[in-house]
C-alpha cells in the first residue's frame, strides 16, 4: 500500500531492496558442568579464559575433573564457555569452620556491629562500607563485597527491622554468595550501630582437595525452569557443545553407581537432542580395558544418539592438584577444544580428528589398531599414541546407528546451518505470505548455501549439485497458508570425511594397455 500525499512537495522513502544476508552463527562454545573450589552456583557462568575461570572459580583440585577439562578446552583452541557449577556435593577436606569477623560501629571499635562469616574457602574477602547512596538517611550505608573479580553491592541497607526497609542480614543473607551476616543486636542507638566507613578483610583458608560426598543424578540433571544442572544450559543459546567430566569424579568417590552414569549421560543426550543446536561429549569410565568399553557403549549404556560422540581412553596430564603427578583426566574438555580448533581452522565441517591433542603426556591404555577394528565400528572414538607424531583423535563417529548421521562433522554441519537460517529468517515471520516472500526467502537461503559451499561444507561440482531449496505452491498450497504456516524445504549434500584411504596398487608392465 502506498503512503498518501496530501499536499504538493517533494517526498523521500526508503525501499529495502536485495537480499537479507544470512550469517553464520557460533560452533564452537562449550558448556561444563562439574565441581569447583568457589564461584556462582547453578549459573551458566561465561569464561573468556583460564586465567578469568581461575579468578571465578579457583585453581585444580584432587577429587574434580572439572578445572582440568576447562584448562584442556582452552589449551587446545577453545575460545569462550560457559561453567555450571554444582551445588553442595563437594566439600573441603576435613571441613574446616570458616571464618568470621566483626565490623566496628561507627560509635567505636568497643561496639561491634554486625558479624561476617565466610561461607566457602577461597581468596580474601574484601568488605568496603561507604556513606549510603540516598544521602538523606543517617542509619543506611553501602556494603560492597569483593572476592577477586566477584563483586556484590548493597546500596542502602540499614540495621532496622521497620517494614519497607532495607535490613542488611535480610539482603545479603538472600542473595550473597559469599558471606553471611549475623546482627550482633549490641546495645546502642541505630544510628551508633551502623558500621564505621573503611575496608575490612577477611582471611579464609584455601581449598586443596575436593572430597565428593554427597552427588546424586538430580544435581546434574537440575531442572530446566530453575535454571539448575545441565537444564540451566537451555536458557544459553550461544552454547554448541555440552561436557560434564566430574560425572566420573563423583563414580570414582562412589557416589553415582554405573546406571547412574548412564542415566546422567544419557540425560545431556537428551539435553541435546532437544535443543538441536549442541553437541554432548561423553567420558568412558575410568580403567576400562578395550573390550570393556565396547560392552559399555554396546550393552550396559546402549546409547544410540546422533547427537552426541564417545571419546576413549582417558588423557594423562602433569595434573598440577598432584604436585605434577602423571595423572588420567576424562577426555571431553581437551576434545571439545579440538572442536574448537577445527572448527576455526578448517570449518564445522571438517571432521575433528586427525589433530594432535595438546597437554597429554600419555594414555591410560594403548589402543591398537586390532582393538580399534572393534570399538570403531561401534562409535567408539579412539585416541592414540603414533611413533613421531604424538597423541592424536583417531575417530570421528557419532553414537548413532542411523548410517546418515554416522560422522560428528555431518551432525554438526547441519546444527549450524539450520540454527544460521532459523535466526537469519525472523524476518519473515508475519510477513504477507505470497509468491514474493517465497522468491525472497528462497535467495537468502540460497545466497547462504552458496557461501557453505564455496567454503568446501558441501559436495558438489556446482551449487545445484550440492543443495537446493524449494518455496512454491506445491509446497504452500491454500489449507497451509490459511493454517498461518510457510513451508521450505531444503536439501544439503554434506563432505564425509575420507575414513578409510585405500591405495590400490599392483604390478604394471611397462608398454602395455592401461584402461583409464
Amino acid at each position: 500500500m502506498s503512503p498518501q500525499y496530501l499536499s504538493p512537495g517533494v517526498y523521500v522513502e526508503e525501499v529495502e531492496r536485495g537480499a537479507k544476508p544470512i550469517e553464520g552463527v557460533g560452533t564452537a562454545v562449550a558448556g561444563f558442568i562439574g565441581y569447583a573450589e568457589r564461584g556462582p552456583v547453578n549459573k551458566p557462568t561465561f569464561v573468556a579464559n583460564w586465567t578469568q575461570y581461575s579468578d571465578t572459580f579457583g585453581g585444580f583440585l584432587a577429587g574434580s575433573y572439572l578445572a582440568d577439562a576447562v584448562y584442556g578446552y582452552f589449551h587446545n583452541g577453545g575460545g569462550s564457555c560457559y561453567v555450571m557449577r554444582l551445588p553442595a556435593g563437594g566439600e573441603v577436606e576435613e571441613n574446616p569452620e570458616m571464618p568470621a569477623m566483626a565490623l566496628p560501629s561507627r560509635a567505636g571499635a568497643a561496639l561491634d556491629t554486625i558479624n561476617v562469616k565466610a561461607l566457602e574457602p577461597g581468596p580474601p574477602i574484601v568488605l568496603e562500607v561507604t556513606p549510603p547512596s540516598d544521602e538523606g538517611s543517617e542509619d543506611a550505608f553501602n556494603l560492597i563485597i569483593r572476592r577477586g573479580p566477584q563483586q556484590e553491592a548493597y546500596e542502602n541497607v540499614t540495621l532496622s527491622k521497620a517494614r519497607g526497609s532495607r535490613n542488611v542480614v535480610e539482603v545479603v543473607n538472600k542473595e550473597s554468595t559469599l558471606v553471611e551476616l549475623v546482627d550482633l543486636e549490641a546495645t546502642g542507638t541505630l544510628s551508633e550501630r551502623v558500621p564505621a566507613v573503611g575496608t575490612y578483610e577477611l582471611a579464609v583458608p584455601e581449598v586443596t582437595a575436593l572430597s565428593v560426598t554427597e552427588a546424586a543424578p538430580e544435581l546434574f540433571v537440575g531442572d530446566a525452569a530453575k535454571r539448575t544442572g545441565v537444564g540451566g544450559f537451555e536458557a544459553v543459546d550461544e552454547i554448541t557443545m555440552v561436557c560434564a567430566p566430574d560425572i566420573m569424579a563423583a563414580y570414582q568417590a562412589g557416589q553415582l553407581s554405573r546406571d547412574q552414569v548412564k542415566a546422567v549421560q544419557l540425560a545431556l543426550l537428551a539435553h541435546c537432542e532437544t535443543m538441536k543446536d549442541r553437541f554432548a561429549i561423553l567420558d568412558p569410565l575410568p580403567d576400562l580395558s578395550p573390550q570393556e568399553v565396547k560392552e559399555w557403549r554396546m550393552e550396559e549404556a546402549g546409547y544410540d544418539s546422533k547427537y552426541g560422540a564417545l571419546y576413549y581412553p582417558w588423557v594423562e596430564i602433569a595434573d598440577p592438584a598432584r604436585g605434577g603427578e602423571l595423572a588420567g583426566v576424562p577426555p571431553s574438555g581437551h576434545m571439545a577444544g579440538i572442536y574448537a580448533r577445527s572448527d576455526t581452522e578448517r570449518g564445522v565441517h571438517k571432521a575433528p580428528a586427525n589433530e594432535v591433542v595438546r597437554g597429554a603426556i600419555g594414555l591410560a591404555t594403548q589402543v591398537t589398531k586390532s582393538e580399534q577394528d572393534i570399538l570403531n565400528p561401534q562409535g567408539v572414538n579412539c585416541i592414540r599414541a603414533f611413533p613421531g607424531r604424538g597423541i592424536r583423535v583417531w575417530g570421528a563417529r557419532t553414537l548413532s546407528s542411523d548410517a546418515a548421521w554416522r560422522y560428528v562433522n555431518v551432525r554438526r554441519l547441519f546444527n549450524f546451518v539450520e540454527e544460521s537460517i532459523e535466526v537469519g529468517t525472523q524476518w519473515v515471520v508475519f510477513e504477507p505470505n505470497d509468491i514474493d516472500l517465497w522468491e525472497r526467502v528462497k535467495r537468502d537461503i540460497t545466497a547462504f548455501l552458496t557461501r557453505v559451499w564455496r567454503d568446501g561444507a558441501l559436495f558438489g561440482a556446482t551449487p545445484a549439485e550440492a543443495f537446493y531449496v524449494k518455496c512454491d505452491e506445491e509446497l504452500n498450497p491454500v489449507e497451509v497458508r490459511d493454517a498461518g504456516q510457510l513451508i521450505v524445504e531444503i536439501g544439503l549434500a554434506p563432505v564425509k570425511p575420507a575414513e578409510f584411504v585405500i591405495f590400490r596398487i599392483s604390478q604394471w608392465a611397462s608398454g602395455g594397455e592401461v584402461s583409464e
